[in-house]
């Protein structure tokens, strides 16, 4: 009797361990099966399936069922999660969660079927059956129809002829599809000089990773899609990871226009049954690409061909929910098992890539020029202080002012770029300095005026806009910073008749709100797009000629040693979006800091100056890549239980830190920035070491704390600090 190796199927380090149970022939590894466990039953995932056992043979129990008729884990997915537990000390449980749709895991979904009935042989119908008779020279005329449709429109007719043989119903699988419509145009192009060596490279290098560092506009996506064909022109498939979901679409649209219905989507925007039907056609083999954001580098293809992180510099691919992988990790062990190469793009690699491709680690490949050598779009910095001593309270300066109309008049598109959203960044009383914060999270609310209340941006509570001070009572409120909302206010006052789009995570909700926003911006049917990140990265308006970056100084001060290098990437990347068509394009950077040198490389699109100037700084500083910063965090609703259970991960790690004090450059425990979010306290362990060797056993030493009410975890360079 064969017997399987079983994870159930619950996140908790005490079963975090292989189960035995007797099983019949038609279980194999990868299947999901429903086992006795305790009192009850539950899932689990098959992880190998054997002859023999050591389990006493009373005490083995018997697999009551499958969820699925083939293994809905690969094999490949198997060691790959092996790799990942491992790695990140998760329970397993976790990690083999990340290689299923969510909703599949809970048997909330299933696939979803339709009736359709089918003329099978042909018969003379008597004239007095007149609906019978129509009904039967619809179904000559038609050969099928929707089982719904027909007894619609003939009603009782239909049975009949089922009854004696005549029509024959059956049941066909019906995929929902995300973006129906979503086409595009195959807009394929032959490839410049560049363009052929870049995809010469990366298929002839023995390198299994290649860094595309490409100006924005150089075609690096036409690289990707040739990158791609070739890979399924050789009978394998392909993965192809964006930074964000707003981009997923637009990118979805060239590849079926290339491609077909052979490209499927993945993110967390799509319904359950939609994100189900995606996954199973990548499972089953009829769609052989995948598109999506962070996650879908765990998508169900098999004897994949090539790997794409595209913008691989940006820091939504490093996950913040357990098991807090890198994508980037999880990509390069895909590629080394499948024998591909994992190609990262980007108009502005982050310094850690960057230096690997330097130091011969990985391919550099170089797009120096846009399309057609199209010039980069004049950057104008702005000094906003003289805008201050002139009496402008405005977010716009004199020249963007003097620009925007220079734009609509031509009859152009224009972009204004601002950090944040909402109307203002916060709420403050004049008379005794309070400011509106959150209930549940230490930070400042956030003022929305087309809702007249203030949110919260890390845990969404709404509160309403107080009358008067809470604190001293006083009426003075007053408002600091400016949001999208304020922006799109003022635009509508000096540009009564222009048409504005604003894009942020308050227009964005719902499937396809990113999409909906870019098709109206595209078709012309916006002149002014005012938006926050999502509009950086990766869109291509041809009739864009004016790019505004309002508050380029916003991300230039925080306490993170990235700031400086997030601000070049962001202010490289929205300037990108200006002049990709055949008139030229304009940039205005306003900024209390003209003569700041990161802002400096930027205006000049001098990634190698920034990249010298920035090494250099980590070099001294012992900041990454020369160093490792590890955050051990510690959160939970009751603050002396969380900081009981980090005082006692503190004193192990401090063990670590006597035992080996040459491998931490930075040893200590403190309160999180932040020190409360949706209200759990947050208090952490900052570390920061001189290569990797003790990190594992920092991992074996949180995973080894168990306490009831506060989750302790592990975070390598956090792309948040706070």
């Amino acid at each position: 009797m064969p017997f399987a190796e079983v994870i159930v199927d619950i996140a908790h380090s005490d079963v975090d361990k292989i189960f035995d149970y007797a099983c019949g022939e038609g279980i194999s590894a990868g299947m999901r099966v429903v086992v006795p466990f305790g009192n009850g039953v539950t899932t689990g995932f098959v992880m190998r399936v054997k002859e023999e056992t050591q389990v006493l043979p009373d005490r083995v129990k018997r697999i009551l069922r499958t969820e699925d008729e083939r293994p809905a884990l690969t094999g490949e997915a198997l060691s790959l999660a092996a790799a990942l537990q491992e790695r990140y000390k998760t329970p397993m449980a976790l990690v083999l969660r990340l290689f299923l749709p969510a909703e599949m895991r809970t048997g909330k979904v299933s696939e979803r079927y339709r009736t359709v009935i089918r003329l099978v042989r042909e018969e003379e119908i008597p004239a007095r059956a007149k609906r019978q008779r129509e009904l039967y020279d619809f179904m000559r005329a038609n050969g099928e129809a929707d089982s719904a449709f027909l007894r619609e429109m003939f009603g009782a007719a239909v049975k009949p002829l089922l009854d004696r043989g005549v029509l024959a119903a059956e049941k066909r699988r019906v995929f929902r599809d995300p973006y129906r419509g979503v086409e595009g145009e195959n807009t394929a192009k032959k490839l410049t000089p560049f363009q052929q060596n870049a995809v010469k490279t990366v298929e002839e290098t023995k390198k299994t990773v290649c860094l595309l560092h490409g100006v924005t506009g150089s075609g690096k996506t036409e690289v990707y899609l040739t990158l791609i064909a070739d890979a399924l022109a050789a009978g394998r498939t392909a993965i192809f990871l964006v930074p964000e979901i707003s981009l997923t679409p637009q990118m979805l649209s060239q590849l079926r226009a290339r491609f077909g219905s052979t490209a499927a989507i993945l993110h967390s925007g799509l319904s359950a049954g939609e994100r189900f039907d995606e996954w199973m056609r990548l499972r089953e083999g009829s769609a052989r690409i995948a598109i999506g954001a962070r996650s879908a580098v765990f998508a169900p293809v098999e004897n994949v061909g090539v790997i794409v992180i595209d913008e691989e510099h940006d820091g939504s691919y490093s996950s913040e929910s357990s098991p807090r992988y890198n994508t980037f990790d999880v990509a390069y062990l895909r590629a080394a098992g499948n024998g591909c190469k994992l190609v990262l793009g980007s108009a502005t690699p982050s310094v850690e890539t960057y230096k690997r491709a330097k130091d011969g680690e990985f391919e550099l490949i170089r797009l120096p020029e846009r399309i057609n050598a199209r010039p980069m779009p004049e950057v104008r910095l702005v000094d906003m202080r003289r805008e201050v001593r002139r009496g402008n309270p405005s977010p716009f300066s004199a020249t963007l002012r003097e620009k925007l109309a220079e734009c609509l008049r031509k009859g152009n598109q224009a972009i204004l770029f601002l950090n944040r959203r909402g109307y203002s960044q916060t709420v403050i009383c004049r008379d005794c300095g309070y400011v509106a914060t959150c209930e549940h999270c230490d930070v400042a609310l956030t003022y929305h005026s087309e809702e007249d209340c203030l949110k919260c941006h890390y845990c969404g509570a709404r509160y309403k806009m107080p009358p008067a001070c809470p604190s001293c009572g006083g009426r003075h409120l007053g408002y600091v910073g400016t949001g999208t909302q304020r922006v799109v206010m003022e635009l509508k006052k000096l540009y009564p008749s222009a048409r504005i789009l604003r894009m942020d995570v308050d227009t964005t909700r719902g499937k396809e709100g990113h999409f909906k926003i870019l098709k109206q911006f595209a078709d012309r049917e916006a002149d002014i797009l005012v938006g926050t990140q999502m509009v950086a990265k990766g869109h291509d308006f041809p009739s864009v000629t004016l790019v505004g970056v309002l508050d380029a100084d916003m991300s230039l001060h925080f306490a993170d040693y990235r700031s400086g290098e997030r601000t070049f990437q962001l202010v490289t990347q929205v300037a990108g979006r200006s002049g990709r068509a055949q008139e030229p394009g304009e940039v205005v950077l306003q900024t209390y800091d003209p003569d700041n040198a990161i802002l400096r490389f930027a205006a000049e699109y001098d990634y190698e100056g920034f990249y010298a100037h920035e090494i250099a700084m980590r070099a001294a500083m012992m900041f990454p890549p020369y160093a490792k910063i590890v955050r051990v965090m510690a959160t939970g609703e009751n603050e002396a239980e969380t900081v009981e259970a980090l005082r006692s991960v503190y004193e192990k790690l401090q063990t670590l830190y006597a035992q080996r004090p040459e491998e931490f450059l930075f040893f200590n425990r403190m309160h999180s920035p932040i020190k409360r979010i949706q209200n759990k306290y947050r208090y952490q362990v900052l570390m920061r070491l001189t290569g990797g060797g003790v990190l594992k056993d920092i991992y074996e030493v949180c995973a080894a704390e168990k306490h009831k009410n506060v989750l302790i975890y592990v975070e390598e360079n956090p792309a948040n600090l706070s």
